[in-house]
């Protein structure tokens, strides 16, 4: 059983910064994939960012160039570093990881950006 643990949620002005961090239970060199997704009320949880165990990652377009999803192997955690945010990034951000075929997702961490 691979647990995932999101922190780093909370109030944001327009135009502001933050970063979650996703804290896996276990060495993240076997997790294939780790993501974020975001879901708002009414809406399918849609995807935001990627990055593969080999370092590979790849963002949504609505994110692309405000966003980055560094690892720190050492610490088994997955960030999520977004910049420039918009009202409409206000979600629920989930953190999830690929571990030899099986799905696991963490909680979800509120975001809400607002003035």
């Amino acid at each position: 059983q691979v647990r995932l643990v999101e922190s780093g949620g909370g109030l944001v002005q327009p135009g502001g910064s933050l970063r979650l961090s996703c804290a896996a239970s276990v060495s993240i060199f076997i997790v294939n994939v780790m993501s974020w997704f975001r879901q708002t009320p009414g809406k399918k949880r849609e995807f935001v960012a990627t990055i593969t165990s080999s370092g590979t990652s790849n963002y949504a377009d609505s994110v692309k160039g405000r966003c980055t999803i560094p690892r720190d192997n050492a610490k088994n955690t997955v960030y999520m570093q977004m910049d420039s945010l918009k009202l409409e990034d206000t979600a629920v951000y989930y953190c999830y990881g690929r571990v030899s075929g099986e799905s696991y997702w963490g909680q979800g961490t509120q975001v809400t950006v607002s003035s």
